[in-house]
């Protein structure tokens, strides 16, 4: 009898990089960014499968050669949303988690949280996570996008200036002041990730250049969990240096 596949992670594997070219394919403390990020993903249980989805020879042999499953899409996609659906396309399964390909970080938990969610709330049409900030030098960084959510933690807004702006400078430390980081990993049930997909792009996403920001404005709901695991998107030079950093210094090199 064929298993019934439920979820299905995907890390959708763009060769071409802006600000560091070729960046899934760069060293990291022995490793391509990529094996980072698809072992960190390979450690979730609630995966029935994980999938590279690639658009150029030399991700798809990298793939291959760390032993991953990797199918190859068009290299037309302007994001991976996109890849991600055309990957999926002919596979049926419910739920899909789009994983970042240059988030080596990643810990397992928190793609079984997301999936585990879903499960949970079937009404729920995407979802996906928060982390406090702890580093306030994190605040100011547009790099690093902040969300604000409802009391029932569905997002209001995603942004890359720090929101909420505190009016007030008195007692910043306060606990009632935190920040939240956007974690850039995303659950959607099957059929959403087409909706989504087919959704115009909307003035706010042009705006802040946030994909997410779509749903919203078209009035879909976000739903967002909070982790304690921190991850760490790689788009420059200085960022693929900070997380060596915090491998070497976690012992992995």
């Amino acid at each position: 009898m064929k298993k019934e596949t439920n979820v299905i992670g995907v890390i959708p594997a763009r060769y071409a990089s802006t600000r560091l070219p070729v960046k899934l394919l760069r060293d990291l403390c022995g490793k391509s960014i990529l094996q980072w990020t698809w072992e960190s993903a390979s450690g979730a249980r609630l995966l029935d499968r994980l999938i590279i989805a690639c658009d150029h020879p030399e991700i798809e042999k990298e793939a291959k050669k760390i032993g991953a499953e990797v199918v190859n899409t068009s290299d037309q996609h302007t994001s991976g949303t996109d890849r991600i659906a055309e990957a999926v396309r002919d596979i049926d399964a419910k739920l899909i988690i789009n994983i970042q390909a240059d988030e080596p970080l990643i810990h397992p938990s928190v793609i079984d949280s997301l999936a585990q969610e879903m499960f949970t709330n079937k009404d729920l049409f995407m979802a996906t996570v928060k982390k406090k900030i702890e580093d306030k030098n994190q605040i100011n960084n547009p790099n690093i996008v902040k969300v604000i959510c409802d009391k029932l933690d569905f997002a209001i807004y995603f942004s890359r200036f720090p929101i909420p702006y505190y009016r007030s400078k008195d007692n910043n430390d306060s606990s009632d002041k935190a920040h939240y980081k956007h974690l850039g990993i995303y659950a959607y049930s099957k059929d959403f990730l087409y909706t989504f997909k087919n959704l115009p792009v909307s003035r706010l996403e042009k705006a802040e250049k946030l994909e997410q920001l779509r749903a919203l404005e078209a009035g879909y709901k976000i739903k967002v969990i909070e982790t304690h695991f921190d991850s760490f998107g790689i788009d420059t030079a200085d960022d693929l240096y900070e997380v060596e950093r915090i491998l070497m210094q976690k012992g992995y090199a």
